[in-house]
């Protein structure tokens, strides 16, 4: 794949694990084919490529992109994403003239792209193809092996649990600091349930109050538009 030196050279391969609805996909085929990855197939509940235990990736096409973004079923991944026990990554594949053709115009792209990034904290990566995707699979393997054998410094890393990930997505709302976060959090059980719950429900919650909780809905309405429902 010219994509430099051997992946994992000298020690035990990393392990991907690929959602079977991606097998027939380009991605899947260039990291079957790359020595020192371990590919197995199985049933992702979120995402698409597992890393290393390490991290997640979920791969979209423009097409897929766009569609999702309609639907309101990117802001639902991304929740599932943003919460899961792993970081994730959302890999989008193609060329931004792609955007033209499936009718999605640059302040819907921006919007969505400001959403994943802010709101939900996740990186948005850009790639060419499947093979680029692939790419970014393996240059995420290599520095998680590099990082194992300490060629790479890990002082900076820290492991994040679900618990992390779900209050980390909470603080990105308007008013919700780390408090805030947590009483929203052990109120609701889950930041599915918290986006769902409706403005009272919102402000009686500890520390919250019908001020913030409005800002909240606000913002919840903007990332979901006409998806977002009480």
């Amino acid at each position: 794949m010219g994509s430099g030196r051997a992946v994992c050279a000298g020690s035990s391969a990393v392990r991907v694990i690929v959602d079977y609805r991606e097998r027939d996909s380009e991605a899947a085929a260039a990291l079957g084919g790359t020595p020192g990855i371990e590919v197995a197939y199985a049933e992702l509940k979120t995402g698409d490529y597992l890393v290393g235990d390490k991290v997640l990736f979920e791969r979209k096409t423009i097409a897929d992109f766009a569609a999702s973004v309609i639907d309101g079923r990117l802001f639902q991944q991304a929740g599932r994403l943003a919460a899961a026990a792993f970081p994730g990554v959302v890999v989008i594949e193609g060329g931004i003239r792609e955007f033209a053709v499936v009718g999605m115009s640059r302040e819907a792209l921006q919007g969505a792209l400001i959403s994943l990034t802010i709101i939900f904290g996740i990186p948005v990566l850009r790639a060419r193809d499947g093979r680029e995707t692939a790419r970014l699979i393996l240059y995420t393997a290599d520095q998680i092996d590099r990082v194992r054998q300490g060629a790479i410094g890990n002082a900076g890393y820290r492991p994040k649990g679900r618990r992390r990930q779900q209050l980390r997505v909470l603080q990105s709302l308007p008013g919700v600091g780390p408090k805030r976060a947590e009483a929203l959090l052990d109120t609701f059980g889950s930041v599915r349930a918290m986006m769902t719950a409706d403005l009272r429900a919102l402000a009686t919650v500890r520390g919250v109050g019908s001020s913030t909780a409005a800002k909240i809905e606000n913002v919840l309405r903007e990332i979901f538009g006409g998806e977002f429902e009480r």
